[in-house]
């Protein structure tokens, strides 16, 4: 077993508390719309805003703002890390196939099953007649699809096709970057600049246009406009550091990276301040200099998602090399908390609106219900598909497809 399986499985353990959290807090920070968000009014802003608390904590605000700024990048570069060494023990189509089942499906479940539920609470705040016949009739003549965190799952299929087609028609990919890769051990600053400067380079123009909390894209496949190729790319970074070594290379344990981790810590603070500096003097000084403003934020942004990953990784192969249980655990059933997480998030929010306590103590209810809550339904749902391990096989040799025989839902994480 490679030496940074432990610490990457602490770090996507740890990667999925985060998004809990940055959901769970997020009806609790100041820059919060001032009231609920009527459910049939165009943009159809409570997708991102679902419930919206009276109380609030600032606290909260800088928490989000570090966590919506880079951890998305991070979740894709670890997604994209297992990808080729999958492709080349299962061979493209199989990988594909696999894919599709331990993607795709739970997608089209979660969209259309899970979300409804989730957003529920959401009508029940401004509606007139709250009782669930009279919702449904108001979410099937939206004229979108909310889709919640679902976004992730079938981004990351689409990611996965486009690495299958990749192995198929140059599957010496890797062989070929092996030179470079080998080099991000003692020099990963390289690296990083290459990071910046190609996600400068994608993410500056479609800034200009887009708001980053802008969705664009037809019926559930949705996706954040100006953010969606960096997604992209750092999934490519992660395909392209996975295809090289799990141990060597920019996650070599003993290279530059990890034994210069503080400087690469103090590195992100800086340039998290550089994009939080320039974003306030847009917002709060009306003869500042807007255009050059915006520059810098966003030049600090794609710097800080860079250096946030790098810190994060370095921070876990140098410190994060035990194994945590109940971090373990987490890791384990990250995929179905992820899953599940939303309809939890909403609901406590929900439930805790007319309840007197102050904005840390609602938000730190709430991650901690849901990290239960979540936690509880990832393991029942795997007990389930267990105890349905039969009856699934046979069904998806019928069908043709990959068996859950081989693994469990909790098992898929976002990766093998």
């Amino acid at each position: 077993m490679p030496k940074a399986s432990l610490p990457l499985g602490n770090l996507r353990g740890v990667a999925i508390l985060l998004i809990l959290a940055f959901h769970c807090v997020s009806a609790y920070i100041v820059t919060q719309p001032t009231h609920a968000l009527a459910f049939d009014a165009p943009p159809y802003d409570w997708r991102a805003f679902p419930i919206i608390d009276s109380e609030r904590w600032l606290g909260f605000d800088l928490f989000c703002a570090f966590a919506f700024l880079y951890l998305m990048q991070l979740m894709f570069f670890l997604s994209g890390l297992f990808v080729w060494p999958s492709l080349q023990r299962k061979g493209w189509m199989a990988f594909l196939g696999h894919r599709v089942w331990r993607l795709g499906v739970p997608f089209v479940l979660g969209v259309f099953l899970l979300m409804p539920l989730a957003f529920y609470p959401v009508y029940r705040v401004t509606a007139v007649d709250p009782g669930w016949p009279a919702y449904w009739a108001h979410w099937t003549a939206l004229p979108i699809t909310p889709t919640g965190p679902m976004w992730f799952l079938w981004f990351l299929v689409a990611l996965n096709f486009a690495a299958a087609v990749l192995y198929r028609l140059a599957p010496d990919t890797g062989r070929i970057l092996a030179p470079f890769l080998a080099k991000t051990a003692t020099h990963p600053g390289r690296f990083f600049v290459l990071i910046v400067v190609v996600t400068a380079v994608a993410y500056l123009p479609l800034s200009a246009i887009y708001s980053p909390w802008k969705w664009v894209g037809i019926g559930p496949f949705e996706v954040q406009a100006a953010f969606a190729p960096q997604y992209m790319l750092y999934f490519l970074f992660g395909l392209a550091v996975g295809s090289y070594s799990y141990d060597r290379g920019l996650l070599d344990a003993n290279g530059m990276l990890v034994r210069h981790w503080g400087r690469w810590l103090v590195g992100s603070f800086v340039a998290f301040f550089v994009w939080i500096i320039a974003t306030a003097l847009v917002m709060k000084v009306p003869e500042s200099p807007v255009a050059v403003l915006q520059v810098v934020g966003d030049l600090g942004l794609v710097t800080f998602a860079a250096a946030a990953c790098f810190t994060t990784t370095a921070i876990f192969l140098r410190f994060a090399n035990a194994r945590w249980p109940v971090i373990d655990s987490i890791s384990e059933h990250a995929y179905g908390i992820y899953f599940f997480h939303y309809l939890f998030v909403v609901w406590l929010q929900y439930a805790l609106l007319d309840f007197a306590a102050p904005a840390i103590v609602k938000g730190l209810a709430v991650f901690a219900g849901t990290v239960l809550l979540s936690w509880v339904a990832s393991v029942a749902t795997t007990r389930l598909l267990a105890s349905a391990r039969p009856l699934l096989a046979r069904g998806a040799t019928l069908l043709g497809a990959p068996s859950l025989a081989d693994g469990r839902f909790s098992e898929t994480k976002f990766s093998d």
